[in-house]
């Protein structure tokens, strides 16, 4: 599932696809059993009110959940950029060669980010990881030797304000890894193939027609669709574009 989840298209299709088959399950459930007495039908509809509202609280907590997960990784990025950005203007308290290669070293570092929100390629994700983690070596080292050879207080806020910019990635990362639990998502398609299979079943037989009972499976797989779309942060439509990065970039980059 966790593959699946990674696009939400395929989100969108199986969901369709499979509550869809659901309805049709009930409906041939109904088939030749006799119609339900009034009584019964009370009870029938105050279940299936019941379970709907239960799926409609589950998929609005499901997409808060995937709200809150889009809007932390905004947050984050903005943090990173601000953290290579004061980090870039700190080098000036750094002695003039090592201030040079410090800068040198955060314009490549701060490349390999934006390329890190952009790609969607696995392999060039790789390639991306191995050079930043590459570049966060060199950059430590880039401000630990001069620290270690005149330790002041002016190179201490230089060594913090390197140490924010590693962490600032490592919080980018794990927030990436983020996502709505697949046991959250079993849960939700579990009942929604419930509430699909009840409402083919109390279908009016052929009084019914089949558009109408396209209705919950289109409408449950669209919410399922938004949902994996924006907790998706490289697969799906709406992503987090680095923004902060390309102008922190633009900006140290006048010409």
């Amino acid at each position: 599932m966790t593959q699946v989840l990674k696009y939400p298209l395929f989100v969108l299709l199986i969901s369709l696809v499979m509550l869809w088959v659901s309805v049709w399950i009930g409906a041939g459930l109904r088939k030749g059993r006799r119609s339900l007495e009034e009584h019964e039908r009370d009870d029938y509809g105050l279940i299936i009110a019941a379970i709907l509202t239960l799926l409609g609280l589950i998929i609005g907590f499901s997409f808060s959940m995937a709200i809150t997960r889009y809007d932390q990784r905004k947050n984050l990025e903005e943090e990173e950029a601000n953290a290579i950005g004061t980090e870039y203007l700190r080098a000036d308290l750094l002695p003039a060669a090592d201030a040079a290669k410090v800068r040198t070293l955060l314009l490549k570092y701060l490349d390999q980010r934006v390329s890190f929100y952009e790609t969607r390629d696995d392999v060039e994700l790789q390639k991306i990881k191995t050079v930043t983690t590459q570049l966060q070596n060199e950059l430590w080292s880039a401000v630990e030797a001069p620290a270690e050879a005149r330790p002041t207080p002016e190179l201490a806020v230089v060594v913090t304000g390197m140490n924010d910019v590693l962490n600032s990635q490592g919080y980018t990362q794990a927030a990436w890894w983020n996502r709505i639990p697949s046991a959250a998502w079993g849960l939700m398609i579990a009942i929604a193939v419930v509430c699909n299979i009840l409402i083919g079943y109390g279908a009016h037989g052929q009084k019914t027609r089949a558009t109408l009972l396209l209705v919950l499976p289109v409408v449950v797989s669209i919410s399922f669709y938004l949902i994996a779309d924006i907790d998706s942060p490289r697969g799906g439509m709406v992503r987090v574009r680095p923004q902060n990065l390309v102008s922190l970039s633009q900006s140290l980059r006048p010409n």
